[in-house]
């Protein structure tokens, strides 16, 4: 929660940085924003893409939202049109690009390099890709993207872990069931779902001493 240099942004930028952040990445994100961008995202856990995981690295297994496959890419679009903020485009690794666009095909997606395996990569030249993310946010920007209208509607969120323990650990929890001994899932609107997703890395990290990546 560290890797942006504050003295290097716009003036009029606002960083919110550290944890914990009950929303994670999206912290801060509300409705009166006009629009959400996915700078520097990677594809989730199991895929083949560069540094590929889910929030906690080996300790997430897989992800579902509502039954559908979904990495951090998928959560944050999907609590973003909850909040009623449109996702306009992302940059990442190939995997990332092709993540997005399985999700949802109208954000613009940036390849900035090419995943040769989870830790090797053909990357872009750096004045090649800056210019490539300034021409693609702007043109998604410059589009008026459609806002989502803001759903209270109840979505479903299932996790795998890799530890038995973190998984009846978390079924301490008011709401959370499970599906098998190291599969749990809960119901909730969005974004309360997340910030409950929050707490259940948390425990996760109280657990077997391995802090989520963001």
């Amino acid at each position: 929660m560290r890797n942006l240099l504050p003295e290097a942004l716009h003036p009029a930028a606002r960083l919110v940085r550290g944890r914990p952040k009950q929303l994670g990445m999206l912290e801060g994100l509300t409705g009166e924003y006009d629009a959400a961008l996915c700078v520097g995202y990677h594809s989730r856990a199991g895929a083949p893409g560069v540094l590929s995981h889910s929030f906690m690295g080996h300790e997430i297994e897989d992800m579902w939202l509502d039954g559908r496959p979904v990495g951090e890419i998928g959560l944050a679009h999907a609590t973003a049109a909850a909040l009623g903020v449109p996702v306009v485009a992302l940059t990442g690794d190939d995997a990332a690009c092709a993540e997005m666009t399985e999700w949802d095909a109208s954000v613009v997606t940036v390849p900035v390099k090419y995943a040769r395996d989870r830790f090797a990569a053909e990357l872009r030249p750096q004045a090649e890709a800056r210019e490539a993310i300034e021409e693609a946010v702007a043109r998604a920007l410059s589009q008026d993207p459609p806002r989502p209208a803001p759903s209270a509607a109840e979505a479903t969120l299932t996790v795998r872990w890799q530890s038995a323990s973190v998984a009846a650990t978390l079924l301490g929890i008011p709401g959370v069931t499970a599906e098998d001994p190291r599969t749990v899932r809960a119901s909730g609107e969005l974004p309360a779902l997340y910030r409950q997703f929050g707490v259940w890395m948390r425990v996760a990290a109280s657990l077997t001493n391995q802090p989520p990546y963001c």
